[in-house]
């Protein structure tokens, strides 16, 4: 009897083990197929809708087309196709990629920061780039033909992601406090230095200088969608390669380090993989505020904070919340283009406050 009851003793307790396992899969399950039919259904309308409307069935005709799948439903116009595949596509598909990398920044930057209010902006990369730009377009510089804007505004990007990190760091590591307080000098320097760019520039280049930095897709070609694709797909997949690092990392510098975690190591790919992500999306379409911390904030409150999983969520929630914005800043007003960078602080800068309100209340920065 005695047997029987340690038996099911021990089936109880494996039972009750493996129970929240089975429930964190069930809330992945749920999450990915939710994420997946939204961002399906906001390409399908992103694609259709514009100034000339295409139905969501000759959408999927003219993809099932193009990878070789006759159907009745592809368009037989020739102003359908091109406009699909010319311009909607590509600003479709830069949109992906861009909130993806975006939101995947913002994990990592949360990660390393071991703050929920971490975003990619703490560490330079948009005013750097914003400078970078702005200085190329004012000079009227040309080195890189017709992507000298968007070569200097990830150069610029990049230089103040490492002159915050270089300048944080002292004796061989960097303080969290001091990367943080080293990335606002920064931030506030390039802002100074945008100011004077603006201030030396014509009415043209400030018009098109503040165009930039508002953000906007429109124009997306496939090439550049090429160059952002790369950069996003070997960036996140060392970022997801450092997971599991990032999980130890969250319980503490040095207890990571005690379970073999190479601390300063991790910080320092971590911050260039940041640099990197924000810096290509930076590049082509403008600063988009709050994507980086928006997406992974409400993702780790859905499935808890294993990183794996956050960013890989984070990435198909980046991605669905960024073709929504544009589809509503080209349709929201008739005929008109609206900045998409300022549709997201519409949406982030309420949902800050949220977060420091459920800070400050002691709801736990880590939900």
């Amino acid at each position: 009897m005695a047997v029987i009851d340690q038996a099911h003793v021990r089936t109880t307790d494996r039972e009750t083990r493996n129970k929240p396992k089975r429930w964190f899969q069930v809330k992945h399950l749920v999450v990915i197929v939710v994420t997946l039919v939204l961002l399906v259904v906001g390409v399908l309308l992103s694609a259709g809708l514009g100034q000339l409307p295409i139905g969501t069935s000759q959408v999927i005709g003219s993809m099932l087309q193009t990878v070789g799948i006759d159907t009745a439903m592809a368009p037989d116009d020739r102003l359908m196709e091109q406009t699909l595949w010319q311009i909607r596509f590509p600003r479709v598909v830069m949109s992906l990629l861009v909130g993806a990398s975006l939101a995947v920044a913002g994990g990592v930057m949360q990660a390393i920061f071991g703050n929920p209010l971490a975003e990619p902006g703490v560490v330079g990369v948009s005013s750097g780039a914003a400078l970078g730009a702005a200085t190329s377009i004012t000079l009227g510089m040309s080195v890189f033909g017709n992507w000298t804007i968007a070569a200097m505004a990830f150069i610029g990007g990049l230089f103040a992601t490492l002159v915050v990190y270089a300048t944080a760091r002292a004796q061989g590591r960097t303080e969290v406090v001091t990367l943080l307080l080293t990335g606002i000098a920064v931030n506030a320097f390039a802002g100074a230095g945008l100011a004077l760019v603006n201030f030396a520039g014509d009415t043209q280049s400030r018009e098109q200088i503040v165009f930039w930095q508002l953000g906007s897709l429109n124009g997306s070609r496939w090439d550049e969608v090429a160059v952002v694709a790369i950069v996003a797909a070997v960036a996140t997949g060392f970022a997801l390669g450092f997971s599991s690092q990032y999980d130890l990392l969250s319980l503490g510098d040095r207890t990571a380090a005690h379970l073999g975690v190479k601390v300063e190591t991790l910080r320092i790919f971590s911050v260039i993989l940041v640099a990197l992500l924000t810096g290509v999306g930076v590049a082509f379409v403008g600063i988009i505020a709050f994507v980086g911390l928006v997406v992974p904030h409400l993702i780790r409150m859905m499935v808890g904070p294993g990183h794996r999983w956050l960013l890989i969520l984070s990435a198909l929630g980046g991605a669905t919340l960024l073709v929504y914005a544009d589809l509503l800043a080209r349709t929201l007003v008739p005929s008109a283009d609206l900045p998409i960078g300022m549709l997201t602080s519409l949406v982030g800068g309420p949902f800050f406050f949220w977060l420091i309100r459920r800070n400050r209340r002691g709801a736990g920065g880590w939900a």
